[in-house]
């Protein structure tokens, strides 16, 4: 039996079940944020150009696209909820790095909805795509010095292929062929970070995965032993190998779970959260940020995150410099941290210059061996210094239940009312006890 027919049995025996008590609630936790940042990420200019197309482009009528308030086909709602779920680069992130949520919840709702499955077989669904992912990537060298691929657009169609799957009741075989048309689907360049194309990785996932498994369910086939090929899926991506032993240990932990995906409390690139936190901590330090003489950000080599001059807001969230100039002015970093509006400000525009990144080849690049300082120099020669080794929301942290609900709220009320708001959480809360209804509830107050 292939690798991948293998990796598919295992899958498909994946039920309710399998999951533990904290399975399943982390999984909630994990579905209510890329839902929540979704809602915010609708109000972005490249959510609303996208969402135009996908309406001009027509379709039958039965998916909410979230915040544009009209429905269209699930493989086009799957790939315009994707879009806004990653814009804001807002959604948890997986270890080793990826953004499994934005590719695989768009899915499970669109299928959800389509064909009334309860919230059980949702949040299943939800947590087998994010398992896939998290599992794929631990099989193979992902490190940044190894691939020229941005994860979610590799992974992220076997996410979406597995989350489709399990609602759609794929047997083994079809999974297997889904999994294998899900790989040619995959694919995303890193120079595209930073640009607001970006966000097209998520959705072309969701999309290409989706569209996968849905054809594998009328019969089209494709290469049973695509994982293991040596013309395929590892040997295109990760020409060093897989690891099979982790590949197939899929669910013993789920990932998602150990070692988790780390909450993002920022809406930018994951090593400016190390960076922001540093300076967050600088910044109660010092009084008036017109004092600031110098700046100095001590990081790991990561030459993509040393932007000086970020060409837009966009741009900045990617930015080690202009990440900490906003958590150095404001004292705080947000939604609204990275619009043009304040990226040209005249303070921005003092404080940019001052600001300098040394790569200190000794750090990790690795998050969880990694670390960033900040170093600010004042007027008066004083200096003020803060080191992050973990930022809020890092994988295997205890996490601030009670902030992490305040993100979910603040991020679905820049969309919906007080009332609209208040019963999405509550739904979300529940997940797992929603019937078809519910979910039908659930999706209808995101349209």
């Amino acid at each position: 039996m292939s690798l991948t027919a293998q990796l598919a049995g295992i899958i498909r025996q994946t039920t309710f079940e399998s999951l533990a008590a904290a399975d399943v609630s982390i999984a909630k936790r994990l579905i209510a944020d890329g839902v929540a940042v979704a809602v915010a990420g609708s109000g972005e200019a490249a959510p609303r150009m996208f969402a135009a197309y996908v309406r001009e482009q027509g379709g039958r009528e039965l998916c909410p696209v979230w915040g544009f308030g009209f429905r269209t086909a699930p493989v086009a709602a799957a790939y315009a909820n994707a879009v806004s779920m990653h814009v804001l680069d807002f959604e948890p992130m997986s270890n080793p790095s990826t953004h499994a949520v934005s590719p695989t919840v768009p899915v499970a709702f669109a299928l959800a909805l389509r064909d009334g499955c309860d919230g059980r077989e949702l949040l299943t669904a939800c947590a087998k795509g994010f398992e896939v992912q998290g599992r794929l990537l631990a099989a193979v060298d992902h490190r940044r010095e190894s691939s020229k691929f941005h994860a979610p657009g590799v992974v992220g169609p076997f996410g979406a292929a597995v989350a489709a799957a399990h609602l759609l009741q794929l047997d083994a075989t079809q999974l297997n062929h889904a999994l294998a048309i899900a790989a040619s689907r995959s694919g995303a360049l890193r120079a595209n970070i930073g640009h607001g194309v970006k966000c097209t990785h998520c959705g072309n996932a969701a999309a290409g995965g989706l569209e996968a498994a849905l054809l594998a369910a009328r019969g089209l086939t494709a290469n049973a032993d695509i994982l293991a090929h040596e013309e395929g899926f590892t040997a295109a991506f990760f020409p060093k190998g897989i690891d099979r032993e982790m590949l197939l240990g899929y669910g013993k932990p789920f990932r998602f779970a150990d070692p988790g995906m780390a909450i993002k409390f920022y809406p930018s690139k994951y090593p400016t959260h190390f960076a922001i936190s540093a300076a967050l901590e600088v910044r109660q330090a010092i009084g008036d940020p017109r004092d600031i003489a110098a700046v100095r950000i001590i990081t790991p080599p990561m030459p993509d995150v040393a932007r000086p001059a970020p060409a837009s807001g966009l741009e900045g969230k990617f930015s080690f410099e202009y990440t900490v100039a906003c958590a150095l002015l404001d004292g705080r970093v947000g939604i609204a941290s990275f619009h043009d509006e304040r990226r040209f400000r005249a303070d921005m525009a003092v404080l940019l210059p001052k600001i300098a990144v040394t790569a200190d080849s000794s750090i990790p690049t690795a998050f969880n061996r990694m670390r960033i300082a900040v170093e600010v120099s004042l007027r008066d020669g004083t200096v003020c210094r803060a080191t992050c080794e973990r930022p809020p929301g890092f994988w295997g942290a205890p996490l601030d239940v009670d902030r992490h609900r305040e993100k979910v709220r603040d991020c679905l009320m820049t969309r919906l009312d007080t009332a609209r708001a208040a019963r999405v959480v509550q739904l979300l809360e529940s997940l797992e006890e929603l019937p078809a209804e519910g979910v039908r509830e659930l999706s209808l107050l995101l349209e």
